[in-house]
């Protein structure tokens, strides 16, 4: 058997394996689900406003996704819903002389996805998170401002987890 035939024959094997398992290229989302609310997350935090970024950035990521079209609550097939719990920022790299040079910021969720048109759950997922880092800038200001940076790149990154979690579970 030749090398193309003898890896075609084991791209075969290894659909008809995972067909005969249950596993699916598909996500598991009924049918009638087309559309999704994505409701201002709840802030169980100290830090102000961080709910908004990272609300923005789930419907962005579902937006550009286009599986599922974001829509207001009352007429949406699915609404996602989710809480703040925690938003920390810690020193992880210091120079010789202890001063902080970068820091990493993590966010954790609670998500809940709930079927409105079936009145039943499709998913839940506490303590979610997700983090990124960020250096320290020259200034208090700047540092500040590379904050508000890394918090829209975690928000983006927890994001397209959350899309993919909500429509691409197996």
């Amino acid at each position: 058997m030749t090398p193309v035939r003898r890896r075609g024959a084991a791209l075969l094997a290894l659909a008809v394996t995972l067909s005969g398992c249950g596993y699916s290229f598909q996500g598991t989302l009924p049918d009638h689900v087309k559309t999704v609310a994505v409701p201002i997350f709840v802030n169980r935090t100290q830090q102000p406003a961080v709910e908004n970024v990272i609300t923005r950035a789930i419907v962005d990521a579902f937006a550009t996704n286009g599986r599922l079209r974001v829509v207001r609550r009352e007429d949406a097939d699915s609404i996602l819903e989710g809480e703040v719990l925690q938003y920390t920022v810690g020193a992880i790299a210091v120079d010789p002389s202890l001063n902080v040079q970068q820091y990493r910021l993590g966010v954790t969720l609670n998500l809940r996805m709930r079927d409105v048109r079936q009145n039943r759950l499709l998913f839940e997922q506490a303590n979610f998170s997700e983090q990124a880092d960020f250096l320290v800038a020259g200034s208090v200001a700047q540092t500040l401002s590379i904050e508000a940076g890394a918090l829209q790149q975690a928000a983006t990154q927890i994001a397209r987890s959350v899309v993919s979690l909500a429509l691409d579970r197996f």
